[in-house]
């Protein structure tokens, strides 16, 4: 048998009172700059956030455990979860029946990398929604999120707004200490798109 196969993967992990589960490593579009991953660190405060296999449905429901012991569940990982899609709505249809209070942090770029307008699909099921903005224009978000399609940034924007339609509580987020990122201009595409807005700290991206 193989190391990998060896390996207990960290599929479920807890901060700050909410648990979060971690789908994939794969990011479909985005190599982020500011991404410990890129930067050869995979941990995220004690966890090892490297995947050796892509969790099943059952074993992410299982890792999530009882939704009344934590805040929220979280899909949150060292990758973008909407890579999964249909793994991750299935995941929180089952959690839904089990009462669990329900957040995807998401670049915002699901779909884009699906081919379809997916926001609703996610919102009907998962009602509050972090999306990582990261910049204030299409130039500064290019520098630091390296897309690898054309018009990520624009996918962003459109994300939101399908989002917020469906009725989704949506905050879009930016990391402060990134250069030429300005958080009060993030603060205002946020306030005209009618969301809410949160600085992130370079250090503590989760």
């Amino acid at each position: 048998m193989s190391d990998s196969e060896n390996y207990e993967d960290t599929v479920g992990y807890t901060l700050h009172g909410s648990r979060y589960l971690n789908l994939t490593n794969r990011c479909g579009v985005l190599r982020c700059a500011f991404c410990p991953k890129f930067n050869g660190a995979w941990s995220v405060k004690e966890y090892d956030m490297r995947l050796h296999h892509h969790p099943t449905v059952d074993e992410l429901v299982e890792a999530a455990g009882n939704p009344a012991d934590y805040h929220e569940i979280v899909f949150c990982g060292m990758g973008e979860s909407t890579t999964r899609l249909d793994d991750m709505l299935e995941v929180a249809r089952r959690l839904r029946e089990k009462g669990a209070k329900l957040r995807l942090n998401t670049n915002g770029l699901g779909s884009m990398m699906n081919g379809r307008d997916v926001a609703p699909e996610i919102a009907a099921l998962i009602p509050t929604i972090s999306v990582s903005l990261n910049a204030q224009d299409e130039e500064t978000y290019n520098r630091h999120c390296r897309p690898k399609n054309p018009g990520a940034y624009r996918a962003v924007l459109e994300f939101v707004k399908s989002a917020k339609k469906a009725g989704a509580d949506v905050t879009v987020t930016a990391v402060d200490g990134l250069p030429g990122v300005d958080i009060a201009a993030c603060q205002a595409i946020a306030d005209k798109l009618g969301v809410r807005f949160r600085r992130r700290v370079l250090d503590d991206l989760v």
